[in-house]
């Protein structure tokens, strides 16, 4: 009977500025608000070790709340986190008495005296939580009753579902993968269905890849997300290249697609279906809600550093990881591939046919119901507006890509991709370089067209993926100053 909530609160740019919470509460219908208690625990323990004090203060009514002091549970790098900090304090001691250095130039890996929080800081950060919490209310808007997150085993899908012809998976085999004898047979393969909601929909099916090691250090983890009309399986040289260097790596099924599609034709009826009924959001936003919940599921295993989970994916699932990581910060490191793009300027700007012509079954009904005879940028708008509310607007890329920062984020898109033209990311690139700044991490923005390719994957985007991976996720390196 009691609802638990794990969230990350972010207070600062630094290092510690995440505020890991553990919130229990009854499950009630009654919109009275209730009393709260916030719970502290003691030296070198944690709020996980306070739940049963949480427990019973919640089943009498108070919404109980328990946090990591600084340098402990969620906080704390190694078991001798706190201990460390205090002798590096001594240290910014004597740099700043002794020898007399400023402290806003002082660098450690302890974020004590990272440069002062400025005002252009304080309205990026503020704007970031703004955007949050709109992109939550919509994508929550035509969401199916939720149930219990639960993960239930099932078996290896052999004959996968390709709603239209089996795309190349040679930039994917190009992947650097660590040389290990019999690497499939050392791998652990995890087929799960996580449940989210009660509707049709609400199986989120998940292939998950990781070496067999005795180790219980926690791991690194990747999710992968595929494109429109693939799946989960065909990103399995990805998934098995990431698993081989030690990473945890996910791959999922998007909306009506994989095992979440009955016919060949799931996802372009999906689309139709919410043109006209306005009841669901195929297009990018409910797979973000999907993405949503599994950050939640993936935080939660003991497999798993919840600080250190990347995302990325290609065309559409570039798209998925693009929103998800600007509505959920639990996602650290973020590579979205030929996927970023301006949906408002391409309207503008009259460069949105490739786009519209990749779904076009979608645009072709909405012109008949719209009475037009040809497809126009009324059209285009109207259809966005429609299945994505906000996606040609408030949740753009000029505003959801600088709400990423000061998380790590490399945007990889070719040179000449029409669906993804490069006069539509001016702005954004702009703005996002500007949070960047003002967030004091220019170092983990990056934006690379490659000269010469279209709307396709190639073994320098994978390549350059898996090095900025290993950068801010093997390295622990997730804020650069």
């Amino acid at each position: 009977m009691l609802k638990e909530e794990n969230l990350h609160l972010h207070t600062e740019a630094a290092e510690q500025g995440r505020l890991p919470l553990l919130i229990l509460s009854l499950k009630e219908n009654s919109e009275e608000r209730r009393p709260a208690i916030v719970f502290m625990h003691g030296t070198n323990t944690n709020k996980e070790w306070l739940r049963p004090w949480l427990e019973a203060y919640a089943s009498r009514g108070y919404v109980a709340i328990g946090l990591d002091s600084r340098y402990h549970g969620e906080r704390a790098g190694t078991k001798t986190a706190y201990r460390d900090w205090f002798w590096w304090l001594q240290s910014i001691r004597f740099c700043t008495t002794t020898k007399k250095l400023e402290p806003q130039r002082i660098k450690t890996q302890y974020g004590i005296c990272y440069p002062p929080i400025t005002r252009a800081m304080e309205t990026t950060s503020n704007e970031a939580v703004d955007f949050r919490s709109e992109i939550l209310r919509v994508l929550r808007s035509r969401r199916s009753p939720e149930v219990p997150l639960v993960a239930e085993c099932t078996k290896p899908v052999e004959d996968p579902v390709f709603q239209n012809d089996v795309p190349s998976t040679e930039a994917l085999e190009s992947c650097p993968k660590k040389n290990i004898n019999n690497l499939k047979e050392m791998l652990k393969e995890e087929n799960l269905h996580l449940h989210t909601e009660a509707a049709e929909q609400g199986r989120l099916p998940l292939l998950i890849l990781s070496l067999k090691e005795n180790s219980e250090e926690r791991r690194p983890a990747i999710v992968f997300m595929h494109g429109t009309n693939t799946n989960k399986e065909w990103l399995r040289p990805w998934l098995e290249a990431y698993a081989s260097r030690g990473y945890v790596a996910i791959g999922l099924d998007s909306r009506y697609h994989g095992e979440r599609a009955g016919t060949k034709t799931a996802y372009r009826d999906a689309l139709i279906s919410s043109w006209k009924n306005g009841d669901t959001m195929p297009f990018i936003f409910d797979t973000v809600w999907d993405l949503i919940k599994l950050a939640e599921y993936l935080t939660q295993r003991e497999d798993i550093d919840p600080k250190r989970i990347g995302i990325t994916g290609i065309s559409l699932g570039g798209m998925h990881a693009w929103f998800a990581a600007a509505a959920d910060t639990r996602y650290s490191v973020t590579v979205p591939l030929i996927g970023v793009q301006g949906f408002r300027w391409a309207i503008d700007n009259d460069e949105w046919e490739a786009r519209v012509n990749s779904i076009k079954p979608l645009f072709e009904e909405a012109r008949i119901d719209m009475g037009k005879s040809e497809i126009d940028k009324e059209v285009v708008e109207k259809v966005w507006n429609r299945i994505a509310p906000g996606l040609a607007s408030q949740f753009d890329s000029p505003y959801s890509l600088p709400v990423t920062a000061p998380r790590p984020l490399y945007l990889l898109n070719g040179a000449k991709d029409p669906r993804c033209p490069l006069g539509g990311l001016a702005v954004p690139l702009e703005r996002a370089q500007k949070a960047y700044e003002e967030t004091v991490s220019p170092g983990n923005f990056k934006f690379v067209a490659e000269d010469g390719v279209g709307h396709e994957v190639t073994s320098f985007m994978i390549k350059e993926t898996s090095d900025w991976f290993d950068k801010f996720l093997k390295q622990g390196n997730i804020t650069s100053y």
